[in-house]
């Protein structure tokens, strides 16, 4: 059995990090890890990823992919079955008290209590994660100020909108300055505006403190806008990692295709499009055609330019992070692995 340290955190001071992130050594590094919960339902598979100061990872997949599992693990909160995990250098399971004093997690669950004043909340955190009781009013305000609920800050939590919430949720995880940030589902239940607030507070708070982020969701849209990179899971196994735009550029489905030709080539532009799908005259000269493989493009520009078609412009629709998702994760059935265990989220 494992015993994990509960002493109560000390004030440190962040390590000095590299100006360019991409020549900092990881802060983050999980190698070939495998979690196996009792009655053999196998949480994580053989999973590995690195995060490094300024840089935001995603892990993306369904309830039940692995994805709070991973979170535990790095926070030391369990041990895996195999493979190894280093936080900063440390082990989290062995260093669990400098792990912890070094990271911040934002869990789906509220963190807040709705009794108290968004300050209160504050001062209270920071008096457990060490701030200096010297500096600690003057971090509250700070952060309070920076994510824009200084003039509720005396208010209680629990007039606050759901957004408001997870900004004041989030200055609290960053009081002790961590150097890497876990959040889970962070955006879930939130409108929009708020979505689009809180992407904006991670994005700068990494890239100006050259902090760590992990950020698991099931949002495509939320992985595609805020993710340097990207881990999808399925079962407990990566099944494809990347940038979004690389992961997006992996996909070969049907997509749009709209060309524009010299008036006078048309029918010979329409004799060739005939040999790969219907195309939908727009004007004279202009075409669309729609369910044309992305990996068919070149071959039906090649064809047109050989029979002598002068060709002006070529535009395809973009294949996006959603469509490599849904196209991964065809025919899954992912209800039933849930079921069997809910720790494995």
């Amino acid at each position: 059995m494992t015993t994990l340290d509960t002493r109560p955190p000390t004030p440190h001071e962040a390590m000095p990090l590299p100006e360019n992130p991409a020549s900092a050594p990881d802060a983050l590094r999980v190698d070939s890890v495998t979690k196996t919960f009792t009655g053999g339902v196998r949480a994580l598979d053989d999973v590995g990823l690195a995060a490094r100061p300024g840089q935001v990872v995603g892990l993306l997949g369904h309830n039940g992919a692995g994805k709070t599992t991973l979170v535990r693990l790095v926070s030391g909160l369990l041990t895996p079955t195999s493979g190894t995990v280093s936080v900063l250098g440390f082990d989290p399971v062995r260093d669990g008290v400098e792990v912890r004093r070094r990271i911040g997690v934002l869990p789906s669950s509220q963190l807040l209590d709705n009794r108290l004043s968004g300050r209160e909340n504050l001062r209270f955190a920071g008096r457990l994660f060490g701030v200096d009781p010297a500096r600690l009013d003057e971090r509250v305000d700070s952060l309070l100020d920076e994510f824009g609920m200084l003039a509720r800050a005396d208010d209680r939590v629990s007039t606050y909108s759901a957004g408001m919430r997870q900004r004041t949720a989030l200055a609290r995880v960053l009081l002790s300055r961590p150097e890497l940030l876990l959040l889970d589902e962070p955006s879930s239940a939130l409108d929009p505006v708020a979505i689009r607030e809180l992407h904006e507070l991670i994005r700068r708070k990494s890239r100006e403190e050259r902090i760590a982020v992990v950020i698991c969701t099931h949002d495509l849209a939320e992985a595609a806008d805020l993710c340097d990179e990207v881990l999808i899971l399925s079962q407990g196994r990566v099944i494809a990692s990347g940038s979004p735009q690389e992961l997006a550029a992996r996909v070969d489905v049907p997509t749009a295709v709209e060309l524009e030709c010299e008036a006078a080539d048309t029918d010979a532009a329409l004799a060739v499009m005939a040999g790969f799908t219907d195309a939908e005259r727009v004007s004279e000269g202009t075409f669309r055609l729609d369910g044309v493989a992305r990996s068919s493009v070149p071959e039906l520009v090649g064809s047109l330019v050989g029979a002598g078609v002068r060709l002006y412009t070529v535009r395809t629709a973009q294949a996006t992070l959603e469509d490599l998702y849904l196209r991964l994760h065809a025919g899954d059935d992912h209800g039933d692995r849930t079921d069997r265990n809910s720790e494995a989220k």
